[in-house]
């Protein structure tokens, strides 16, 4: 792709947000489904899943090279880092959120609610109060591509809270189709959460839904923030003004806090997430299908650790 084939203006205000002449980096190739991409500043690396081969890959940031960081690896999906600098992970075939200690031992946070199995947990995020909020679809389940062809033990789709303090986990959305990617708005007052329902239901959702967060932890509203233009929407992240950067099936969208689409940056793969690294926080790493691709740009992603 030509410089002039990866960036697309939908709003002035997206010119600001990149420079012409950046490159798209292509760091990797050779995975089925790359996914989950989390990245740790001390080591100057970046850890993402490649789901249906069941393992887990690391970026050197240093030098350039990728190595196997775990095989197998419970086809995880969706990884973040805690308020500690530790991996935490959703896990399809474990149909767990668990967490890489220091130590390299990995341990389970959660796999049940109410005494049945979670489905397969997707995607999720650490709120700075250390509270775990995660999406639990049933993507893992459904097939042996992404996981284990499971029976449903959960009454539906929902989206938890998990506190790792006293081990309680509650639902706090129940009305999604496929709850999928999630992210706290700058002040934690608000949270994205995407639905890709229309994987499993006619004309069904493909949209980001925006709800407030109390105090207590408990959501409200859940109106629709966005809908996707190409394809579904997946992974997303914010960057430090508040501007929420998403999947698609063409590449990355940006969207402004007030709803507006501002742009996209045009990827050769369906996206399925992306986060933000580098020691400025400003090298935007990206998860295609086969592959992970990087674009320098500048804006700055958000601080969540």
């Amino acid at each position: 792709m030509t410089n002039s084939e990866i960036f697309e203006v939908l709003d002035q205000r997206f010119s600001r947000l990149f420079v012409p002449t950046a490159r798209l980096d292509t760091l990797f190739t050779g995975c089925r489904w790359a996914e989950g991409p989390a990245y740790f500043p001390a080591a100057r690396s970046l850890v993402w899943s490649d789901i249906p081969n069941d393992r887990m890959l690391r970026y050197d940031e240093c030098t350039g090279t990728v190595g196997v960081f775990r095989q197998p690896a419970g086809h995880s999906n969706g990884n973040t880092v805690d308020r500690a600098g530790r991996l935490v992970s959703c896990e399809h075939g474990g149909r767990r959120v668990s967490r890489t200690e220091f130590d390299g031992q990995v341990v389970t946070l959660v796999d049940r609610h109410d005494g049945k199995r979670l489905n397969s947990p997707n995607d999720v995020v650490v709120k700075s109060d250390g509270t775990i909020w995660f999406t639990d679809p049933t993507y893992g389940i459904d097939t042996d591509y992404e996981g284990h062809r499971s029976e449903r033990e959960q009454a539906g789709s929902h989206v938890f809270r998990l506190d790792p303090k006293d081990g309680s986990l509650v639902v706090v959305a129940d009305d999604f189709v496929q709850p999928n990617g999630i992210a706290f708005s700058l002040d934690e007052r608000h949270v994205y959460i995407v639905d890709t329902g229309a994987t499993h239901v006619e004309d069904g959702p493909r949209h980001i839904r925006r709800f407030a967060v109390s105090d207590a932890g408990r959501l409200s509203g859940g109106e629709v923030f966005a809908v996707a233009t190409s394809g579904l929407f997946d992974g997303l992240r914010l960057d430090d003004a508040g501007r929420i950067w998403t999947s698609a099936a063409d590449g990355v969208h940006c969207y402004d806090p007030d709803g507006t689409l501002l742009g996209k940056i045009r990827v050769p793969e369906v996206v399925a997430n992306l986060c933000f690294g580098g020691p400025k926080r400003n090298y935007l790493y990206i998860c295609g299908t086969t592959s992970l691709y990087a674009i320098r740009l500048p804006v700055n992603g958000a601080k969540t650790f």
